[in-house]
């Protein structure tokens, strides 16, 4: 990860050294915005306030994955400023209301290789700092500078002497234009507005713009005939007097209310203010913030990584309302709140892990705001948030983690909420029937035939329903404890004893071929590897389900030493591997410190050092993944300070290595809680010895309430491993211990679709229980050894423990495939969608609508060739194929399907090729059958599919390759003929 920095980075950490060596020590002189500006770290390095709504900052990307925020270290090219955009997603959105100072009138962006309006710059020329951005535009000699305040910004440009003055305001930047307006008020205020479609399906933005001094001409553009000042695209270019000055500069306010939230939000914050002025209070706010957490260290390096960490988890979740208290709602209409302040920009899958869990420390009022927040999402929109963005539903990412959050901060005793309705918000999350919970709720686990990426959110349910649990027993809700107890453990059962491994039940049996590497439709942005240490609520279970802890022990370090490859679909998310642990995604960030958990802290202490120093640098790809809206940042302050939140809701933070020599944490109310390092090195990483307030601390976590209570950590660090916290009375524990489940029994042994008898074999991840069954309706009887079946059959399967403790009744269905029908396959298909093996074509099941659920056959960049022999000729009236299109998913229909029919496997007959219009774009997925008539004797079907290939421009994906989705390749033969 280590690579040489460039002369903007040694000059940037001189920066910091001379300002340690002088009288200035401010703490915003060692944020760096630009970590994480460059490999896939997806920041932005403009101006912005803590948890501010406006984000000013230079667009140097319009699309693909890492133009998510705007701005790529690696581009030379500034497209304009724009006053939105989102810090470290995966998911592109934002960038409203672009402005661009130049000298001519161009509405043409560059985009199209023309040059357009963008211009070069270099990062020679550029600085950023926190709440102040600052470049030099190479074309036009234009200086640009930004700072904001909370909902609004100021920029400056400096044009330099006999130059044209022009300032282009772009509204069709980026997102798709949904209804736009640019409305002169005078010759110094522009108003209007812009809505648009992206992540956000309905964004609604308003905005007002003030000049320094009257615009002389305004030329405007729009794509609608009809309207010179709006619809999609509206564009104007403002022309200046060049020979009044050379400084213009322009006040912008937001609003997601209307225009007049937009006006009072710029003239509230920034009237009668210059520049310096409103760049001097954004510096305090930021000062103030950083001083939360005061750490001391001789490496100028580590503190600069340290405190633009702290910087990036204070950028998000975002401020969603105007100064008067009126924010847009889940419903798109307008609310009314003077109680709290309305945030939007929730990255929950990412930030409960440990963003959140910092926030209840340094954060404990504006958490507040937070939940209350999120419970009005509920009020609002019918539901917990998973990802809102801008008053919108995204659906994006797994699991209701809203849940562990407000869990959590209540726990913690943060109690700013209504609670009654926060537990009735969280339950109702868990209740619903979609996102595979209906499935989860009647079986104990989603299978994978009935929703994508089973086995992750399965595990995250559980943990979820957890956390579910821990707030309704300390609000005395005993009836909802026992049964969110009962669903959190619900982890058992995606977990396989043989492989020790989480995997995906496909039709009650496990998904195969099985290969721990595969990152497949099963897991979320992961495979099983960076999936099976995921049982946080009760990691004493997981240890025992993997054979105690020598083995669990024996398993993570296979984690860590496992080769690095993935195999799979590609996976851009998957980074900062060592072994199969990838730091640059949330699923790994826990599983470190599981070492822990074993009585092994030394390892631990070794694999977060290894961790803090080579997968965070001070350079623009200093982050190993997304930074995700805090959470990668969050990550390194917890681990930093020496320890971390394994499970939230637990309130235990569990110890790791300190990386600095002091560490101290200023409260909200005034007490410190500090953290220091006697004898660190970089050798010394190991922990020989602790004391907690003066007395010993033997064990290797801390609780939440001995750091809101203030007092002093110390730790004696060593060059070896020691025995420190090793006992079994020192170790932390998450351990359910009641209202323990019995998991439902899988089939280990048996073929779903099989020819001539097939014979099937029973188990349980545990053997605390004995297994029941029953045959086509039959009585249940109990499972002792392996039994054959030779016809098509209905299995169901329960297990019970004898005490009244049962599984869920599951139900599995056996098909029959004609023993004399056989299918050779000519192409290889992806064993991640393999549809369930050689024989997936002809097996009798039909593939569903979502290609995620495991019965359709993929083929990547490849044709399908495929040849069914009869075993006989007969007489066939027909033979169809069905084949899949989801364009989102880069699942395109074949561009034209042959079928050729042969008597004796030798001589084929050609048919007409049906040919297919697949280039059609399509927001829908869609199931075509083609259909051939043949009605002939034969004995041999061959049916070749051709992929679409490239995929189209304009598409997402562009520049990759389609997939080639089949299922079920059917002749129909009359009975008579069978």
């Amino acid at each position: 990860m280590k690579k040489p920095l460039s002369l903007f980075f040694i000059l940037f950490s001189f920066f910091c050294f001379s300002q340690e060596n002088s009288s200035s020590k401010k703490l915003i002189n060692y944020v760096n915005p630009f970590i994480g500006t460059g490999g896939h770290g997806h920041t932005y390095p403009g101006a912005t306030l803590p948890f501010g709504m406006m984000q000013l900052s230079p667009d140097t990307r319009l699309d693909g994955w890492d133009g998510c925020s705007g701005y790529h270290y690696s581009d030379e090219y500034i497209y304009g400023f724009s006053h939105t955009h989102l810090s470290g997603t995966g998911v592109s959105d934002y960038g409203d209301v672009l402005l661009m100072p130049t000298n001519e009138v161009n509405f043409n962006n560059g985009s199209d290789g023309n040059s357009g309006y963008k211009a070069h710059f270099s990062h020679d020329n550029e600085k950023a700092s926190p709440g102040y951005y600052k470049v030099l535009l190479d074309k036009t000699n234009i200086e640009v500078e930004l700072t904001v305040s909370k909902r609004s910004g100021i920029h400056h440009y400096t044009f330099p002497k006999g130059s044209k003055q022009i300032v282009i305001l772009d509204l069709d930047h980026r997102d798709k234009i949904l209804s736009s307006e640019i409305r002169p008020l005078s010759k110094t205020e522009i108003s209007g507005h812009r809505h648009s479609e992206a992540w956000a399906k309905d964004q609604r933005l308003f905005f007002n713009i003030e000049f320094s001094r009257p615009y002389k001409s305004v030329t405007h553009y729009t794509s609608t005939e009809n309207s010179p000042f709006g619809g999609k695209g509206a564009k104007a270019a403002f022309e200046f007097d060049a020979s009044a000055e050379k400084d213009l500069f322009v006040k912008v306010g937001i609003s997601a209310v209307n225009e007049k939230g937009a006006y009072e939000n710029r003239t509230f914050e920034l009237r009668h203010k210059s520049f310096e002025e409103i760049k001097t209070e954004a510096e305090t706010a930021w000062e103030n913030q950083l001083e939360k957490i005061v750490i001391e260290t001789q490496s100028i390096d580590q503190k600069t990584i340290f405190y633009t960490a702290l910087y990036h988890t204070m950028i998000a979740p975002n401020l969603y309302q105007d100064v008067d208290g009126r924010y847009r709602g889940m419903d798109l209409e307008i609310h009314q709140s003077n109680d709290f302040e309305n945030y939007t920009v929730f990255s929950l899958w990412d930030t409960y892990r440990a963003a959140h869990p910092l926030y209840t420390i340094i954060e404990k009022d504006r958490t507040t705001h937070f939940i209350n927040s999120l419970l009005a999402k509920y009020d609002e929109g019918g539901i917990l948030p998973i990802w809102p963005l801008a008053g919108n539903y995204t659906w994006c990412m797994v699991g209701y983690h809203a849940v562990p959050v407000i869990s959590d901060a209540y726990l913690k005793g943060i109690r700013g909420f209504d609670a009654e309705k926060a537990l009735q918000a969280m339950k109702h999350s868990a209740m619903q029937d979609k996102l595979g919970l209906k499935s989860y709720k009647e079986f104990g686990f989603i299978p994978v035939e009935e929703e994508s990426e089973s086995v992750s959110k399965t595990l995250e349910y559980a943990y979820n329903d957890w956390t579910i649990a821990q707030m309704a027993k300390a609000m005395g809700k005993t009836e909802d404890y026992n049964y969110f107890m009962e669903r959190s453990q619900n982890y058992k059962n995606v977990f396989d004893p043989e492989t020790k491994f989480m995997r995906g039940r496909f039709r009650n049996t496990w998904f195969a071929p099985f290969d721990p590497y595969e990152v497949n439709f099963n897991y979320t942005e992961a495979n099983s590897w960076q999936y099976s240490f995921y049982a946080p609520q009760d990691i004493s279970g997981l240890v025992n389900l993997m054979g105690g802890k020598a083995e669990f022990e024996k398993q993570l370090d296979k984690l860590f030493t496992a080769k690095k490859e993935t195999s799979g679909r590609e996976q851009a998310d998957i980074t900062g591997l060592i072994g199969q642990y990838a730091h640059g995604n949330e699923p790994s960030h826990h599983m470190a410190y599981l070492y822990n958990f074993v009585n092994k802290p030394a390892k631990t202490q070794e694999k977060i050092h290894q961790i803090l120093n080579e997968k965070y640098q001070n350079a623009p790809d200093g982050i190993s993944g997304n930074e995700d809206c805090g959470q990668m940042s969050a990550w390194y302050v917890f681990s930093a300070m020496g320890f971390y939140p394994v499970t939230p809701a637990s309130n235990q933070y569990i110890i790791g290595t300190p990386l600095f020599e002091s560490t101290t944490i200023n409260l909200e109310d005034g007490k410190k809680f500090e953290i220091a390092a006697e004898n660190l090195s970089d050798e010394n990483k190991y922990i020989a010895s602790a004391t907690l307030n003066g007395k010993p601390l033997t064990r290797s976590y801390i609780n939440h309430s001995e750091i809101m209570d203030g007092g002093k950590l110390v730790f004696k660090m060593t060059d070896k491993p020691s025995t420190w916290a090793t006992k079994d009375e020192e170790i932390p524990k998450t351990e359910i211990t009641e209202n323990l489940i019995v998991p439902a029994p899988f089939i280990a042994k048996g073929d779903v679709a099989f020819k001539n008898k097939t014979e099937i074999s029973l188990d349980l991840p545990i053997y605390e229980a004995e297994i029941l069954y029953s045959i086509n309706n039959s009585e249940f009887k109990i499972y002792s050894e392996p039994f054959t079946i030779s016809e098509e059959t209905e299995l169901r399967t329960y297990s019970s423990n004898g005490y009244g403790k049962e599984s869920k009744t599951l139900s599995t269905h056996f098909y029959k495939i004609d023993p004399n029908l056989s299918i050779k396959l000519e192409t290889e298909y992806a064993n991640q969608y393999n549809g369930g093996g050689d024989n997936a074509l002809i097996d009798g099941v039909q593939g569903a609508i979502d290609f995620r659920t495991g019965s359709w056959q993929g083929y990547h960049d490849t044709d399908l060739k495929a040849t069914l022999d009869l075993g006989s000729k007969k007489e066939v009236q027909t033979v169809s194929v069905n084949f899949l299109q989801d364009q989102r998913a880069w699942i395109f229909y074949p561009t034209e399907v042959s079928c050729s029919v042969s008597e004796n496997g030798k001589d084929f007959t050609e048919l007409p090729i049906q040919k297919i219009d697949a280039e059609i774009p399509s927001e829908e997925a869609g199931i075509k059958t083609i259909q051939f008539e043949i009605n002939k004797n034969i004995q041999f079907i061959r049916i070749t599919a051709k992929n679409f290939g490239a995929l189209p421009k304009g598409h997402l994906g562009y520049g990759g390759k389609a997939w080639l989705f089949v299922d079920e390749i059917s002749p129909l033969i009359p009975k008579g003929d069978n």
